[in-house]
């Protein structure tokens, strides 16, 4: 009997439910990118997991014809990290938004990136709780106008990127629901990267937070508003390739390429860095004063919580070989008898 996985399309990764998002969301394009990589890693489709929290995003485990578990608000990645204890041999992918994971979920957010348990995180950041219908949400800027906010929010706004560099996380991306080459590409990394890999997809609502992103989005803007990290490259953007970001003391800042300024005088993005202070740098530019860059912030090697648990786990066996009863019977027991029927009077 053949054990040979089967060529798998991406229609093989195509549930049978009726896809249920507004006409025009940002999500289908991510839903087409998932099928799309999960049809290239050549594994079986009962190897993978899609878990997912509450949301517009977390009905993506029902779009895909993998196991999956739509979960409770805020708390897929303590789910993911159980099902990862419990089966490392599977592939296990969270799916959230920036309301499921930086509100509700903020702590089992931060934790599971410190951990550094083996799964795959895609936050799909629209800046505004799009299933409850328009308030504004943990990633909206300042000012934001909502139905919960309608003189303006005040709340200082997360920053994903930033929130996840400083919780230890060992691969850090960003890409664009748009942009599809860059954000499979980004994916493909993700999946082969040891230890937990967090991608932020910016993702438009066109009915609650229509064109968040156009600045970066729109083609005539693209080129000036989009700064695309190259490993082992100088940061270099532009329409005409003649813009560049440098390190001056403890800042960045953009410098005009020609004369007496050239690629040399560009920092060079190094992923591998073990220090994220110039990711955290990098997590910081936006508008209008910088492009906003995407790519692979950081993507260093560290131990796996999971892989430090099974070994461990291995190592008391091994030490300690035996059965639960003989522990459990191994100290006194007790019996326990039943009530005596006390006599009538």
């Amino acid at each position: 009997m053949s054990t040979e996985t089967p060529t798998l399309k991406k229609k093989d990764f195509q549930s049978d439910q009726d896809v249920r998002w507004c006409p025009g969301c940002g999500d289908y394009s991510i839903l087409s990118a998932v099928q799309t990589v999960f049809a290239k890693l050549g594994l079986p489709k009962e190897k993978m997991v899609i878990v997912s929290g509450i949301g517009c995003s977390s009905r993506f485990p029902y779009y895909m014809d993998t196991y999956g578990f739509h979960t409770i608000h805020g708390r897929a990645p303590a789910f993911a990290s159980g099902l990862k204890m419990a089966r490392p041999d599977l592939h296990v992918w969270v799916v959230t938004g920036d309301g499921d994971a930086m509100s509700i979920g903020g702590n089992h957010f931060i934790h599971l990136l410190r951990r550094n348990v083996d799964v795959n995180v895609l936050l799909f950041n629209n800046r505004i709780y799009g299933l409850t219908k328009g308030q504004y949400s943990p990633t909206s800027e300042e000012g934001k106008r909502t139905k919960s906010s309608p003189m303006g929010s005040v709340d200082h706004p997360f920053n994903p990127l930033g929130l996840a560099l400083g919780s230890g996380a060992s691969f850090v991306g960003r890409t664009v629901d748009i942009f599809q080459p860059h954000m499979r590409e980004l994916m493909l990394r993700a999946q082969a990267h040891r230890g937990t890999s967090f991608i932020e997809i910016y993702q438009n609502c066109n009915i609650f937070n229509d064109k968040a992103f156009s600045y970066m989005t729109d083609k005539p803007n693209r080129a000036d508003n989009v700064l695309y990290l190259e490993h082992g490259k100088p940061m270099i953007f532009g329409a005409e390739q003649n813009k560049g970001i440098r390190l001056n003391g403890l800042q960045l800042e953009v410098i005009e390429l020609g004369g007496s300024m050239g690629p040399e005088d560009c920092l060079v993005w190094d992923e591998d860095r073990q220090n994220p202070a110039f990711a955290f740098l990098l997590a910081q530019l936006a508008p209008p004063n910088f492009p906003t860059p995407i790519g692979v912030f950081r993507a260093v090697e560290q131990s796996t919580y999971d892989g430090d648990v099974l070994r461990q786990i291995d190592a008391a066996t091994t030490q300690n070989p035996g059965k639960l009863e003989d522990l459990i019977y191994g100290g006194d027991t007790w019996t326990v008898e039943p009530p005596q029927e006390q006599p009538a009077g």
